[in-house]
């Protein structure tokens, strides 16, 4: 049997392994550029008034600055517009020097000095995604520090009337939390751009500040969206590579109608298509350099300042991070219809496909194509060119004269930005040609490719396997330069696939074309498309090839809008095989990435059954059985959870609601026609149980590994001890204790008081198990002695200890099972008390970082379980085996957790603090076993 139970928690352990290990490595590598400074960066503190920095004495307010413009901006008369970068959790104010640093040497190019002054907030490195009481607080600062920033400019004709907030992971929650303010301005905010931000809910909810500051943001962004239309927000979410925070949550809860606020993966970013950790999404070259471009395109030419049109601000940020056309709507563009009257430039396609590499010599060149013999056999026109630079290149002529065109549209602007080369899909409009220019004045060589397309003929669908099929594979057969394939019913977090593209091209010995050899094929793009949100991920490859590609999603769809596309931007002459198989390690891996924080609760509930095990031990043997973990009876009562008539005794009892698993959808609200309780299957409840029963039982290996080192460090400073009761305290000293430790925790912190507590109780493992060694010694160093006594031959009535062991001398085998029974019990306990202290161990760092500024916590998360926390721990350090079996509370003690157990599985996956709470109400009977 116990061979049984360590091979069932190693397959548990390898599970979590493999998950753990597709959740930490399985992506690409990081492909972002660094940023670098030219100059020395310089941080200039911003005296702020004295009420504000007596009231925030660990928060500050700085310029950043390189070299001569450092220099320039020490009076600190600022011309620039302002750009404030808030730090996110344990983040320094010097992650500015990125954005600062490109805003310089972007504004040396830039013609009437228009630049920016960065500035950025100190936040002391708090620990605010686990630690939700200095939330506010940040807050109030941030407000203060925007009031001192404006004015700086009070001596400008023109000062800016407000600031654009640049906020990382936390900062850009605080940023959006301003608007809850109840003396908040609006109009000193205009533009928030946030990274890696968890908009949708905390990563871990360890206290209720958290939950409610999340709440009090919610109810301000979604109940009054109408009050803060003119507010612009941007949330980029990291991908794949941030397994910190995942970039389902860095969706904005809004209002669908309100186009002002965009959520987005930075691999859809144009120019940037990269996925980025939880940190280099602030010093990304790719990313900063789109942001630095939208800066300065959102600069009114007139004021100097950030427009505050909506339309414009929405403007850019649609053209730099979500579609790349050649120019943003509005802008004008001179006109190439002069140069369309060179009769020698133009030539007409009657093929179906152009494929055409310019000359090294510099020339004027267009194409042609009729539209009146193509409507009706083809549904739109495909034109890709790998000559980036972003200028109209694809017209609609709509008056031609000969073989030239007199009068044309520019059609440029559906032109979508690829990372080898841009494209454009037109459908066959009112326009009689087509003209695609190829002209390369400047004697630079690309490559145009275009054809004729016919949707049905390049759309293809495909249901994506079960989890426990093989896999599908189907065959493109290219004749033509872009295919799509809709994988059928994938539209959850937890469906994984790997998508194999093999291409096997004909050797190409070059194709005549208008007088030029093409020969080099362009690069293929596999790009999956995801309809309900901006998360779509691009591969680019060279041909032939075979490219492994992550069928994983960052959200789940909301409704019956349309699934997910496969792309395929192909070449002509290519075979292409796709293979889309079900990838178990992903499939763990998304389910941590999406229940990971869910694990602690599953680990408390499997903790709490050990315990049930060895009270019913020792109800029946009245000794303490081994570490047991009894996950089959759970199992059982998961069942009873899932199904609907808990759901009505649950609205019947007024209970609070459940905590469903976790919400998957873009704006993070269920929808009609889509249950939530269906999002997720069935069978995940049972995988996070064996999860957590794994983390359980080898943390609580992993504890008993410790204690017995430690305890081999400690034995040559104690005398050797045969006692049971070794490290345990009297009446007196157990209330001098408790009452110092509650003071303690009153007046300074609550999670200090816990840990000193905690390691009392420790200090009576250790004790126990260095008895437990001495008791084992003995009896091997004199068998003869032990032996004589246990038959009765040897005199050892002062030694007779208890009638349980019947009458058996204090150095005897009874004693050493005594002892290893109290050991059993204790070490149970030790992995119990241990969740407390780790799920109060960032207020306690918190509380240690910031002595300096104050010794108390405030707010401290800790005082509402505080005294009775320490009063168990205090009375538990007495516990023995003895005392449990003959107490009356027993029966209830060993019967309580179970009901707890399934209690906590409901309501504590979204709100671990609350598994504080029941592990009290579990050991609160068993610690009054030690008294009645």
């Amino acid at each position: 049997m116990k061979l049984a139970t360590v091979a069932f928690y190693g397959v548990a352990l390898g599970l979590l392994a493999v998950g753990l290990r597709e959740l930490l490595t399985g992506f690409e590598e990081n492909r972002c550029s660094m940023t670098y400074m030219f100059e020395y960066p310089e941080y200039r503190r911003i005296a702020l008034p004295r009420r504000v920095a007596r009231l925030y004495p660990a928060y500050g307010l700085y310029l950043y600055g390189e070299g001569l413009y450092a220099q320039e901006t020490r009076t600190l008369k600022l011309t620039g517009a302002p750009v404030l970068f808030l730090p996110g959790n344990a983040g320094s104010y010097k992650q500015a020097r990125s954005l600062g640093s490109v805003a310089l040497r972007k504004a040396e190019n830039m013609e009437g000095g228009l630049h920016f002054n960065v500035f950025t907030v100190d936040f002391n490195e708090e620990l605010v995604a686990l630690y939700g009481g200095s939330l506010l607080r940040q807050t109030h600062f941030l407000h203060e520090s925007i009031k001192a920033i404006l004015r700086l400019y009070k001596q400008l004709k023109s000062p800016p009337q407000s600031v654009v907030l640049v906020g990382h992971s936390m900062g850009g929650v605080v940023a959006r939390a301003l608007f809850t303010l109840p003396r908040f301005n609006t109009n000193l905010v205009s533009l928030i751009i946030t990274q890696a931000s968890p908009h949708q809910a905390p990563v871990l909810a360890l206290d209720p500040y958290l939950l409610d500051f999340y709440s009090a943001v919610r109810q301000k962004w979604v109940n009054q969206a109408n009050k803060l239309r003119n507010v612009t927000v941007l949330s980029v979410g990291g991908g794949y590579r941030d397994y910190q925070v995942r970039s389902g949550l860095t969706s904005l809860p809004c209002p669908r109608g309100d186009i002002n606020k965009l959520s987005l993966v930075v691999t859809t970013v144009p120019r940037t298509w990269v996925s980025t950790d939880h940190l280099s999404i602030v010093w990304c070259k790719e990313l900063v350099l789109a942001t630095v471009r939208a800066f300065f395109d959102l600069i009114d030419p007139e004021t100097r300042q950030f427009t505050e049109n909506l339309e414009k601000k929405m403007t850019v940020l649609n053209h730099h991070f979500i579609r790349h056309p050649v120019r943003m709507l509005g802008e004008t563009q001179e006109t190439s219809i002069s140069i369309l009257d060179f009769p020698e430039a133009w030539s007409e396609v009657n093929t179906l496909r152009l494929a055409y590499s310019t000359p090294k010599e510099g020339q004027v060149k267009y194409f042609m194509f009729a539209l009146s013999s193509r409507r009706k056999a083809y549904s739109h026109f495909y034109c890709r060119s790998n000559n980036l630079e972003m200028t109209s290149w694809v017209y609609g002529c709509v008056h031609k004269n000969g073989s030239s065109c007199v009068h044309a549209v520019d059609l440029s602007m559906g032109t979508e930005l690829l990372p080898p080369y841009k494209v454009i899909i037109l459908d066959l409009s009112s326009v009689t040609h087509l003209v695609v220019s190829a002209s390369n004045l400047n004697g630079r060589q690309f490559t145009v490719e275009c054809e004729w397309q016919r949707q049905e003929s390049q759309t293809l669908s495909v249901p994506v396997p079960h989890v426990l099929s093989l896999g599908d594979e189907i065959t493109v057969n290219s004749s033509g330069l872009l295919h799509s394939i809709e994988l059928q019913h994938f539209h959850q977090v937890y469906q994984a696939f790997r998508i194999n593209v093999a291409s096997q091209c004909k050797v190409n010995k070059g194709k005549f074309v208008f007088g030029y050899i093409h020969t080099d094929r362009l690069p293929n793009v596999y790009r999956i498309k995801v309809a309900w949100f901006r998360e779509d991920s691009l591969t680019t490859v060279s041909v032939p090839s075979v490219t492994e590609i992550s069928g994983m999603l960052h959200t789940s769809r909301p409704d019956n809008t349309s699934g997910v596309l496969l792309q395929l931007h192909t070449a002509p002459t290519c075979q292409y095989k796709v293979s889309i198989r079900t990838s178990l390690p992903k499939v763990l891996g998304q389910v941590l990435r999406f229940c990971g924080p869910m694990v602690p609760v599953y680990t408390a509930v499997t903790l709490l059954l050990a315990c049930v095990g060895q009270l019913s031990s020792i109800r029946k043997s009245k000794r303490a059985a081994a570490m047991s973990l009894e996950y089959f009876l759970f199992l059982i009562f998961l069942c009873f959870l899932s199904c609907s008539c808990f759901l009505e005794v649950r609205s019947f009892l007024f209970l609070p609601p459940m905590d469903t698993l976790p919400p998957t959808f873009p704006d993070g609200t269920f929808h009609e026609g889509v249950p939530p309780v269906e999002e997720w299957p069935h069978l995940l409840s049972p995988l996070l149980y064996i999860l957590g029963a794994a983390v359980a039982y080898w943390g609580s290996t992993l504890l008993r590994l410790i204690i017995r080192l430690i305890s081999l460090i400690l034995a040559p400073l104690h005398r050797p001890s045969v006692s049971r009761d070794c490290g345990t305290l009297r009446l007196r000293t157990q209330i001098l204790i408790t009452v110092g430790l509650a003071v303690t925790g009153g007046m300074f912190c609550g999670a200090l008081s816990i840990f000193v507590s905690f390691l009392f109780h420790l200090y009576r493992v250790l004790r126990l198990q260095m008895t437990e060694r001495s008791l084992s010694h003995m009896l091997n160093l004199a068998p003869r002695k032990h032996k004589e006594a246990e038959n009765g031959t040897l005199d050892a009535e002062p030694l007779r200890k208890t009638k349980e062991c019947g009458s058996a001398p204090l150095l005897s085998e009874c004693a050493l099972q005594e002892v290893r029974d109290d050991l059993q019990i204790h070490l149970c306990l030790s992995a119990l008390f241990t969740l407390p202290v780790m799920l109060s161990a960032p207020s306690l760092i918190h509380w240690i970082r910031n002595l300096r500024y104050s010794t108390q916590l405030d707010p401290d998360p800790c005082w509402p379980h505080i005294v009775p926390l320490i009063i168990v721990y205090m009375l538990l350090i007495n516990c023995n085996t003895l005392k449990l079996s003959n107490s009356k509370l027993l029966p209830l003690a060993s019967s309580l957790p179970l009901p707890l157990a399934i209690t906590m599985v409901t309501f504590s996956p979204l709100h671990l603090y609350r598994v504080v709470y029941f592990l009290l109400a579990a050991l609160v009977p068993l610690a009054l076993c030690c008294l009645l």
